[in-house]
């Protein structure tokens, strides 16, 4: 547990100190200034990749070479069934469009939806999942089978989803980003769900972080199918939200108790436990 609380520790000092001094800037008299703008994406950016870093530092440092090689090559582990691609990329939209039919339903109307071609989606998809890789080493890659090793996919699924939306709290007080003035606790109720699902996506591709990234950026591409953000930021640790909000919520959680129910048990080999990589036992489905 010392190097994941390492992990952990080292991963929210460097992104927060990053994030913080970006919100610090955005509040200035002169955020928009070329020079502090230039220092203000360069600290987002490296906020952003620290838990891959982090990792990538730690993994070197104890298991060397071949360590940071196993971590790297699960990037590229596109070998999975067919089905594991279309839950990965249409978990979110199902959700979000299910939202819109109970909307419609129970108001009458239905919700806004977004204004982007589903092949601008797409495309967008395609280039933001290498990217996703600045978290995804670090929370899935890392974190998420030493986790499971001592708790099971089940809980280490929800543990990590708090950490991990914890994680992102700076940028609610961060002006201009999407989550600006939005209700971090319904957020977090969210995202501890889409961790469970994810978790449940790694479970079934035996530990491919390439699924995992793909998963990642189709839920930053597709939220805004029916946008649940509240139009008029406010007190992030407010309450109050849209009803798409809370359905959206609701609707991820559904899925998520059914993904807990019968998430697979962690198998493990004497090799695996000295990596830290884990595989799901094939009997359970």
């Amino acid at each position: 547990m010392g190097s994941l609380l390492k992990f952990f520790f080292l991963t929210y000092a460097v992104t927060w100190a990053c994030f913080i001094t970006v919100v610090m800037i955005s509040q200035g008299p002169a955020p928009t200034a070329p020079t502090l703008a230039l220092v203000a994406g360069f600290l987002l950016l490296l906020g952003t990749f620290t838990p891959a870093l982090v990792a990538l530092g730690i993994t070197a440092h104890s298991e060397g070479r071949q360590g940071v090689g196993a971590l790297l090559r699960r990037m590229v582990q596109w070998q999975v069934g067919r089905r594991w691609y279309l839950f990965a990329i249409g978990y979110l939209p199902a959700i979000k469009l299910s939202v819109a039919l109970v909307h419609r339903v129970m108001t009458g109307s239905w919700p806004r939806f977004g204004t982007e071609p589903w092949y601008i989606i797409l495309v967008a998809i395609a280039i933001s999942t290498p990217f996703q890789a600045g978290e995804e080493i670090g929370w899935r890659g890392y974190a998420l089978p030493r986790l499971a090793a001592r708790f099971g996919f089940g809980r280490a699924s929800i543990l990590l989803g708090l950490i991990w939306s914890c994680w992102h709290l700076p940028i609610f007080f961060l002006r201009g980003a999407d989550k600006y003035g939005q209700s971090f606790p319904v957020w977090t109720i969210q995202v501890v769900a889409l961790s469970v699902a994810i978790t449940w996506l790694y479970s079934h591709t035996n530990g491919s972080l390439l699924l995992t990234m793909l998963m990642h950026s189709a839920v930053n591409q597709t939220v805004g199918i029916v946008p649940s953000a509240n139009a008029n930021p406010g007190n992030p640790f407010a309450l109050s939200v849209s009803l798409v909000m809370r359905l959206t919520a609701a609707f991820l959680w559904v899925t998520a108790l059914y993904f807990l129910v019968r998430m697979p048990e962690v198998e493990r080999s004497h090799a695996d436990e000295a990596t830290g990589n884990l595989r799901s036992d094939p009997t359970v489905t």
